[in-house]
């Protein structure tokens, strides 16, 4: 038998110190979840609608419609999904839990493309906008040296805190929104109501309509202005009460989303023919909003909101790119978490209780990704190709996540969970789930066969992002192993 030690008074007890494990603060409710996902699918409109009208022609709110009906597919899906399981992550999360670590990391993988994208277009877009006070802003090398400032100014606002972040978005936000609402009815009012047969001259007149492939890719590129849903999802952690807030402020975003985006589009078409609302050069393709309130049948009102649109819409693409840059930074935290990623990646500051490190690669990333804004004619239709690509294979694994989880543990708890259901084999499976995963994985199909640039650019970040997980898996296994044969 060992000998057992009993200290004795006077004997000095020696503890080793605990490590310490910093984890993010749960500081966020609805309004703040709200103010960033809102951040990014509302800042959308700005420059999305002119590149669907650039392919969908007359069909622009058909195709808008379309994609919002897979927008409500997407946000039902993650509100069941975050509040059931409240942690960083959005599809990478729920691909780990309903498969396993390698397609938890494809999602990761190819969320975090989006991401990046979603920073570097949002940054870009806001340049063209200012250039309503300065003029010299229209300069493409200027607008991106700007667009890399800025991306570089959000990188240390970031490090500092989440609620720094956000303490802004919501008054943004609120601001926006007001304004959108003024130039809907205004445009019903002034516009529509007046000539209610331009709207659908400019839908259904000759040459107005698209082809069936157009018809389809405008509503894969409306993609662009239904994003968001992840954004809050990676708020999970920093969520109070995340089981209750979360599916709330997916169901604001919905109906705040939709009708917000039906009015702009049909107000868009009354204002402008297609032709002039897709034109990257002589149009507003890079600023429809703008286009709006141009068009508004008096000097005073235009005079009111030409201005005033180029400040929000300025305001709400900084927070779209905010939101995408707090979004990576937690899923970097998420995966590191899950040894998906080198935990190193995941380190939390220790006074600011931030990913401080995802933080700063990923925002140098974005500013490598915006060199070719500077020589490269296409770079702007370029990133939302490459944006398409990695949302809607995100979107597809978290539906087949969700309806995995419904097979596979269906005890789990679901503090939201669908309804409108179909038994099979006493499981119940979630029809917007079902449907939201033939539309987005059938449209990200298209996408890949029709946009080369999407398909190839797509294709090498994955295998370079599958080469990472490997190397990485190899290496964790290795180091288990060395430490075995120590012992």
């Amino acid at each position: 038998m060992p000998d057992i030690w009993n200290p004795k008074p006077g004997d000095r007890v020696f503890r080793p110190r605990r490590i310490k494990r910093f984890h993010l603060k749960r500081v966020l409710g609805v309004p703040a979840l709200f103010s960033a996902g809102y951040g990014d699918v509302g800042s959308s409109i700005y420059y999305a609608l002119g590149i669907v009208a650039l392919v969908a022609l007359g069909a622009t709110p058909i195709a808008l419609a379309a994609a919002g009906l897979i927008y409500i597919f997407n946000a039902l899906t993650y509100a069941e999904g975050g509040a059931m399981i409240p942690e960083a992550g959005g599809s990478a999360s729920f691909a780990r839990h309903g498969f396993n670590n390698l397609v938890g990391f494809i999602a990761g993988w190819a969320l975090m493309l989006s991401y990046i994208v979603t920073m570097a277009i949002s940054a870009y877009t806001i340049p063209p906008y200012l250039s309503h006070f300065w003029p010299a802003l229209e300069s493409t090398s200027i607008s991106t040296l700007v667009a890399m400032g800025i991306i570089g100014f959000l990188m240390i606002i970031n490090v500092l805190g989440v609620r720094e972040s956000t303490g802004l978005n919501i008054f943004f936000i609120c601001v926006d929104i007001a304004t959108q609402i003024a130039i809907v009815v205004l445009g019903i009012i002034l516009i529509l109501s007046v000539n209610p047969g331009v709207l659908f001259q400019n839908m259904f007149g000759a040459g107005n309509w698209p082809s069936t492939p157009n018809l389809i890719m405008g509503i894969a590129i409306a993609a662009l202005c239904f994003t968001g849903v992840e954004t809050v999802s990676q708020l999970a952690e920093e969520t109070r009460k995340p089981s209750e807030r979360i599916p709330h402020a997916y169901i604001l975003m919905i109906v705040v989303v939709l009708v917000l985006f039906a009015g702009i589009s049909l107000v868009a078409l009354s204002a402008m023919t297609p032709q002039e609302l897709g034109d990257p050069v002589n149009g507003w393709a890079r600023d429809p909003i703008a286009g709006i309130a141009a068009n508004l049948p008096s000097e005073t009102l235009r005079n009111i909101f030409e201005p005033l649109v180029a400040v929000l819409a300025a305001s709400i693409l900084l927070t779209a790119t905010n939101a995408g840059l707090l979004g990576i930074s937690r899923l970097t935290y998420n995966m590191s978490s899950h040894k998906q990623l080198p935990a190193a990646l995941g380190k939390i500051q220790s006074r600011f209780r931030t990913p401080y490190i995802a933080i700063i690669i990923f925002c140098s990333i974005t500013i490598l990704l915006l060199l070719p804004g500077f020589t490269n004619p296409d770079f702007f239709a370029d990133l939302g190709a490459l944006y398409v690509f990695g949302s809607l294979l995100c979107f597809a694994l978290a539906h087949a996540s969700i309806l995995s989880m419904r097979i596979r543990k269906p005890d789990i708890p679901r503090p939201f969970k669908l309804g409108w259901n179909i038994h099979i084999k006493g499981k119940e499976l979630p029809i917007s789930a079902i449907l939201g995963l033939l539309a987005t994985a059938g449209i990200w199909i298209v996408v890949l066969v029709t946009q080369p640039f999407s398909r190839w650019a797509g294709i090498a970040w994955m295998i370079g992002g599958f080469i990472v997980f490997l190397v990485y898996h190899f290496y964790q296994r290795y180091k288990e192993k060395s430490e075995r044969f120590k012992i």
